[in-house]
């Protein structure tokens, strides 16, 4: 009866969700077009009767969950399964087409009302539905259990807000989770919550969160001799990664700051895009400060203040160089960028407040120790500093940080260890 209910006032909502998707896409016109796919009005996803193993649909509503899958989309893969992932958003599209080209199939995941949804299931007629973290749509995982598809829910995430919530619903939640073959947690907390919504224990692993394994490069590239030459200075280095247009004046203040009290500082700077090389190199001299452009290939000097990485690839080898890491986009509105590359290779990470590209990722850090948030320029430079006068504190930090990225490695491998006893059976 609560489901029923749930379907009956998801109806009567479909007329405002419509007109605020054309009110989005007043900005955006994506947001107007492929509507029928959002009530399973068009074929959903390509033939696939010739593959030997079964079609695995994946839900990742947007950006975030579409890039935490990928390492599982391309496990699956190498597994000859087949693959659809379906998102909500076209920004989740556009990820899944920029990031995963044509080796998967891809539509929106129609709206959650039974028919609809018994429509879509039978149009893709998937061996196996994954939903990622806290997706969860009763009549998704209903129709599923009704036409014998077993059901995961990957990642999953359970705030203590979230369970108080869906807690008032206990009547639609408790069978919604008891239909669910298995629940891969991100952590024990995550799984106290569900198993106190009414999920079965027994059918719970907690795996730790996928999005930490993401491709991080574990090779550093034989450093030539400038940037051995660096290394062999025994200057403090630090390094400001993946800035933004409007990033690198602010992270340029906070270095000056930093002068003032360790005049032996080397930054490196590493702005995201490579046709801003020049006018980040302007900027640097424009605030009178000593510059050296990868490019150039000179030797390092004690003259040299800022070190800016106009190279492309070469990341993890600027990470290696220096001790301290501030990870951009993230003072200035872009959600801030890879926070696990430095983390992983044991730096300590500094972000501005804008992180959500990598939220949950950024929370996680910050929580074990490993990451520090920074409101603006001037807590940026309070953060280098205080890092750099207890050079022991900044190397627990990396500690942290690196260990939590190494304790949330297995992710990947125990949820697929689930999703293959589940498909086998």
């Amino acid at each position: 009866m609560p489901r029923i209910l749930y379907s009956f006032l998801l109806s009567i909502l479909i007329p405002g969700i419509l007109l605020r998707l054309l009110l989005r896409s007043l900005a955006n016109p994506s947001y107007r077009q492929r509507i029928s796919e959002r009530f399973a009005l068009n074929k959903a996803g390509a033939a696939t009767a010739t593959n030997k193993e079964p079609l695995v649909m994946i839900h990742a509503v947007s950006v975030g969950e579409v890039m935490a899958v990928i390492p599982l989309v391309k496990e699956l893969l190498k597994k000859h399964h087949p693959v659809l992932v379906t998102t909500m958003t076209p920004t989740g599209s556009d990820t899944v087409r920029s990031q995963l080209g044509n080796c998967v199939q891809h539509c929106y995941l129609p709206y959650d009302l039974p028919g609809t949804m018994t429509r879509f299931l039978n149009s893709v007629n998937p061996g196996l539905v994954v939903i990622m973290e806290t997706e969860l749509w009763p009549n998704l995982i209903h129709t599923s259990n009704e036409l014998n598809i077993p059901v995961v829910l990957a990642n999953a995430r359970m705030s203590q807000k979230s369970a108080k919530g869906y807690a008032r619903l206990h009547r639609l939640a408790l069978p919604m989770l008891r239909k669910i073959d298995h629940i891969a947690a991100q952590s024990e907390q995550d799984a106290q919550r569900l198993i106190g919504l009414g999920a079965d224990p027994g059918k719970i692993t907690i795996t730790g969160s996928l999005k930490f394994n993401q491709r991080i490069s574990d090779s550093i590239e034989t450093r030539d001799s400038f940037m051995q030459s660096v290394l062999d200075s025994a200057r403090p280095v630090i390094i400001a990664a993946s800035t933004r247009d409007g990033e690198e004046g602010k992270v340029l203040n906070a270095f000056k700051r930093v002068l003032l009290e360790f005049p032996s500082v080397l930054l490196i700077l590493v702005p995201r895009h490579l046709e801003r090389f020049d006018s980040v190199a302007e900027l640097v001299k424009k605030n009178q400060l000593g510059l050296v452009r990868r490019t150039q290939f000179k030797l390092h000097e004690t003259s040299h203040q800022v070190f800016l990485g106009d190279s492309m690839g070469e990341m993890m080898a600027y990470y290696s160089l220096a001790k301290i890491a501030f990870v951009g986009g993230s003072l200035v509105d872009t959600g801030c960028q890879n926070v696990l590359e430095p983390a992983a290779i044991g730096l300590p990470v500094i972000v501005g407040p804008s992180q959500f590209n990598f939220a949950s990722i950024c929370d996680q850090l910050e929580k074990a120790g490993g990451l520090q948030t920074v409101k603006d320029e001037e807590g940026l430079a309070r953060a280098w500093l205080d890092l750099l006068e207890d050079p022991q504190a900044a190397k627990d930090m990396g500690r942290r940080g690196a260990q939590l990225v190494s304790e949330n490695q297995l992710a990947l491998p125990k949820l697929m260890e689930i999703i293959n006893k589940i498909t086998l059976c």
